[in-house]
This record gives structure tokens, sequence and C-alpha cells, in this order.
């Protein structure tokens, strides 16, 4: 099986300049974990819950006055729509990473989750619930 028969074609996309607060509320609005940021019709990063509460309700800051631009991560880790699904879950266990944009042809045509992974192929489960792990024992630990 593919990415593409597994991947979300329609993303949902932010700008650098808009502020956390807005990408909370979009997130929340399409209970979604992440966005893809997009300037200027190229992929320039990627915006997650978790960066949000790493980077800015934990330290603190005032969400209406931080840009998305501020906590994005930029080197965004990417992968093929004909790549193999498996090869998507090796990914993201490598990187430690739960999202994965699709892109073709320097196109962004959809993302891919670990959810959207253990979900069509349950034999990967056990490689991607790696990912849910290392997150459960940060807590544990803490």
């Amino acid at each position: 099986m593919q990415v593409k028969d597994v991947m979300v074609p329609e993303v949902k996309t932010i700008a650098p300049a808009a502020t956390i607060r807005q990408a909370a509320q979009v997130m929340k609005q399409f209970h979604i974990g992440s966005l893809i940021v997009v300037d200027k019709a190229k992929l320039a990063g990627i915006v997650t819950d978790r960066d949000i509460l790493e980077k800015v309700v934990a330290p603190g800051s005032v969400a209406a006055k931080v840009k998305v631009a501020d906590i994005m991560t930029k080197k965004v880790v990417m992968i093929a729509p004909d790549a193999d699904v498996e090869e998507a879950a090796e990914v993201m266990v490598a990187r430690k990473i739960k999202k994965l944009p699709v892109v073709e042809d320097n196109s962004l045509v959809g993302i891919v989750t670990a959810t959207d992974i253990c979900a069509s192929e349950p034999r990967l489960m056990e490689q991607i619930s790696e990912l849910f792990q290392v997150g459960k024992k940060k807590v544990m630990a803490g």
C-alpha cells in the first residue's frame, strides 16, 4: 500500500505571520494536531499542538503575540505519495514524528499521520506505537 492510499488530501495550512492563537483556533475548529505553514504557495514549515504547548503555553507566552514563524519547525520531513506506507512508518519512528506532509513535484498534496497508518495497516501498529510511548514515558517520568 502506498502513502497516497492513506493520506488526507485536504491539508489545513496557515501563514507564518499568523499568530499562535489563530493557529490554535484552526486546529480546534478542524480537530487536528498540526498545520502546514505555507509562505507564497511554498511549504515553509509545520506547527503542531505540541509546539504550541512546549514553546508558548508552558513558558507563559501570550499566544496572541507569538507568530507561527517563531515556533514552527522549518526543516520539515516529507514523503512522496508513491512511497510505501511501511517506509512512512519507518521515517516517523526514526525521526520521532507523527505527521508527514506528502509532497509531489514540490507541491503539497496531502498529509499522513501515524494514526492514518495504524488505521490502514494494523500490522504496522506495533512499530508506530513507539512514537506514542516516547511521549508517555516523558509524562510518567515528569
